[in-house]
């Protein structure tokens, strides 16, 4: 018998039997967009996550006070607060005069929230920034409407404001933003740009913000001290290696306070792939979790799967002594249970995909992207159709060991 035949007969066999059929599958077909689901989700997050570090530029790095791992217990926490000195101007300019491997550094600061009037709309807690302008090119901020601040502004401390777009939409949803004056804590502003929107990242808004220049932001909003302190963000020249940047910056900051070889950096300096080092790590052991769970979902199904294959060995006992009379041999009747069992796992995973695919469509469309490549979704189908054989191996065995008189004489 060929295997088109076989297969056929497996295909006919299901039919036969379709609520049986269903609920067999149903097993699968859970496992199945439970797994799907999750890798997507996974496979998506982790895009999300490398599309917006690249959208701040992959060689770009930050300078700041603390680095990540100053976080890791109370007690580092609280001696990095001893050790480490807020970054100065004086630390920049020396920086920028004598850095040969970096493209562009600028000073940013912020972590301020005021709320922000227009005539008679309020806008409350919105995000106020302070921003040299070179960081505009470091960031690859692009301008919706107007233009960003110039260094005269930023040197002479001019009260000027480049906005986000939800800024824009709420206060002046008519247009015309471009000129006019927004107040913060009582001060005016004159709006000199918005930015195109960038939406929300994990749920946080993006274009709820205001920039004005960081000279203005250290003037109005009580000094550039504290929690208010500027960090640095750099970026490497065109055919330098970030590691380089990294290292010459590094130098050049240990130079600057000072600091003997053995003491370690009392600042810290964040990479895009430290960033993503530092999600990989909180994600990791998350994810096996995730997809642990659904695997077992999966084995359920296998069980169900060879639960049902045993029980239709029994119901078709006749039948196998009917057609081992007729010259079918032991891998033919082992073969046909096997397409039977491999056919049914392979629909319960299609079927599986399938909803985890429009699942996935619209966590795409409201949350953050997912994706399932083709390659997982072949795999999946594979997988599947291999765990339905394996479950049905030993039923498929037993029929195919039945003595065929003894199967000929079952009621």
């Amino acid at each position: 018998m060929n295997i088109a035949e076989t297969l056929k007969l497996a295909f006919d066999s299901i039919m036969a039997h379709k609520l049986r059929s269903f609920l067999t599958l149903l097993g699968m077909i859970i496992g199945m967009t439970a797994f799907m689901i999750v890798l997507s989700l996974l496979i998506g997050f982790n895009g999300y996550v490398d599309e917006k570090i690249a959208g701040i530029g992959s060689n770009a790095f930050t300078v700041q006070r603390f680095n990540f791992s100053d976080f890791r217990n109370s007690d580092t926490i609280a001696e990095a607060q001893r050790r480490n000195k807020e970054l100065t101007f004086d630390e920049l300019d020396f920086i920028k005069e004598r850095a040969q491997l970096i493209d562009k550094i600028g000073a940013r600061a912020g972590n301020t929230s005021r709320d922000v009037r227009y005539n008679a709309k309020t806008l409350e807690a919105v995000s106020i920034q302070g921003m040299q302008p070179v960081i505009a090119q470091i960031d690859n901020i692009e301008i919706l409407e107007g233009r960003y601040f110039t260094e005269a502004e930023n040197a002479n401390a001019v009260r000027v404001a480049f906005i986000g777009s939800d800024i824009a939409d709420n206060l002046f949803p008519q247009g015309g933003a471009i000129g006019s004056e927004i107040q913060i804590s009582g001060i005016p502003y004159r709006i000199i740009g918005i930015r195109v929107p960038k939406g929300t990242v994990f749920g946080q808004p993006q274009d709820n913000f205001v920039q004005v220049p960081l000279n203005t932001f250290g003037a109005n909003f009580g000094g550039l001290r504290w929690q208010r302190a500027p960090t640095f963000s750099v970026t490497a020249r065109e055919g330098v290696r970030m590691e380089d940047a990294v290292d010459e910056v590094r130098t050049l900051m240990r130079i600057k306070r000072k600091l003997p070889a053995e003491e370690k950096d009392n600042f810290g300096i964040v990479t895009p792939d430290a960033i993503s080092g530092l999600i990989g790590s909180f994600t990791g052991v998350f994810s096996i979790v995730l997809l642990v769970v659904p695997g077992i979902a999966l084995v359920v199904g296998a069980i169900v799967i060879m639960n049902i294959m045993l029980v239709a060995v029994t119901e078709r006992t006749k039948e196998i002594g009917i057609r081992k009379s007729l010259g079918a041999k032991q891998a033919d009747i082992l073969r046909q249970f096997l397409f039977e069992s491999g056919l049914l796992a392979a629909i319960g995973g299609l079927i599986g995909l399938a909803i985890a695919y429009t699942t996935g469509f619209f966590v795409s469309r409201y949350v953050f992207p997912t994706s399932i490549p083709w390659w997982a979704a072949v795999l999946a189908i594979g997988v599947s159709a291999g765990v339905g054989i394996l479950a049905g191996l030993f039923p498929a065995w037993k029929a195919a060991r039945l003595d065929p008189i003894e199967a000929l004489r079952a009621d």
